[in-house]
């Protein structure tokens, strides 16, 4: 969408080769699986999403905002590391979708998304193939939109910290290995960037993990997600006393998830949580995983020190090894060495003071 208000048609191509040149490139794509990119300003964003400029202020490359999911009441604002994106119930608009590492999750969004002329196809073919796709698709297809483009973003991003954890650990176990065999400037200063590094990754981890548990601990926070629920409740009521179900397209309507195939009274219920529930918790439980396995690498890390400090590392010595009886007689020789050169001098300072006078 240009400043006109135009949309350029996306070429997923051209997404792969070659990187957006301004901040303000977005990637739009509907329950379809049809995308276009925007060249969109702040304002064009904030009325297409319904969002607030401080929501999309969330968004913005430039300034430095923790991990965070916001559920708003047309949108879920999301910021996941260099994962920036608002999803409705019928789109999700993702910011920058040239970046390297948000590429993937552009092809993922289209891979997981059916494509549009795929139910033209069902409906052409009959009901027989229309339940083969259903079985073919499988039951995360059932979700709802909202839930099927915040499942792409989480896999991403736990897949994503879970790589740079592994590449950690496996560079921080060699450099421990050949700093306890042998201390040296070079051995110090390679464990200690590889510890810096690790604790930024840390703590980077600790914010996603702290948001979705976060998440998990609220009920309302997780309903606040559920956005085609919120759109099917200010649908129009028909004369049987149901809410008629509005989807975005034939496609959305299909798919609906299995919480909103109950009774209408269920699907209404607020307090409703159990699907967003358990596809929180196999996220949790996995970025959780991780921020343990940083926890086991860096205890057995050392703390950064200076050269000055080389023995206040926590590396083993071997030749201490079972000499406790030695180190008890050399302080008790030192000590009572120490007590006769005392006396010697008392002894010596009286005898002058005596010749003396």
């Amino acid at each position: 969408m240009g400043r006109d208000g135009s949309i350029v048609p996306a070429d997923p191509q051209g997404i792969v080769k070659k990187r957006a040149a301004g901040s303000r490139c977005w990637i739009l794509m509907d329950a379809t699986g049809q995308s276009s990119v925007l060249d969109a300003d702040k304002y064009a964003i904030m009325h297409r999403a319904q969002i607030h400029a401080r929501d999309l202020r969330i968004l913005d490359p430039l300034l430095s905002y923790p991990s965070t999911i916001l559920g708003r009441e047309k949108a879920i604002v999301l910021n996941l590391e260099h994962i920036k994106a608002i999803i409705t119930a019928k789109e999700v608009l993702l910011r920058d979708p040239m970046d390297d590492n948000v590429v993937p999750v552009v092809e993922e969004l289209r891979r997981r998304l059916p494509p549009a002329n795929s139910n033209l196809e069902g409906q052409s073919d009959g009901k027989e193939i229309a339940g083969q796709q259903d079985i073919d698709t499988g039951e995360e297809d059932e979700s709802p939109f909202e839930f099927q483009a915040l499942e792409v973003a989480l896999e991403a991003i736990c897949s994503y910290l879970a790589a740079q954890t592994t590449e950690l650990e496996t560079a921080a176990y060699p450099a421990l290995d050949e700093l306890t065999s042998k201390i040296s400037s070079r051995n110090l200063d390679r464990v200690r960037k590889l510890k810096s590094s690790m604790t930024r990754l840390t703590a980077r981890v600790q914010k996603v993990r702290d948001e979705l548990e976060q998440l998990l601990d609220d009920d309302d926070d997780m309903a606040d997600l559920y956005l085609s629920r919120k759109l099917a409740g200010a649908s129009p009521v028909s004369g049987s006393g149901a809410t008629n179900w509005s989807p975005a397209s034939p496609t959305i309507g299909s798919k609906i998830s299995r919480a909103s195939r109950m009774s209408t009274a269920t699907f209404h219920d607020e307090n409703n949580v159990e699907e967003l529930e358990m596809l929180l918790e196999a996220y949790f439980m996995q970025i959780d995983g991780t921020l343990n396995k940083l926890t086991t690498v860096s205890g057995q890390s050392p703390k950064p020190v200076d050269s000055g400090a080389i023995f206040g590392m926590n590396i083993p010595y071997t030749w201490n090894d079972n000499h406790g009886y030695v180190f008890k007689w050399v302080v008790i020789f030192a000590g009572l060495l120490s007590a006769a050169i005392f006396a010697i001098i008392i002894f010596y300072s009286r005898y002058k003071g005596l010749v003396g006078s």
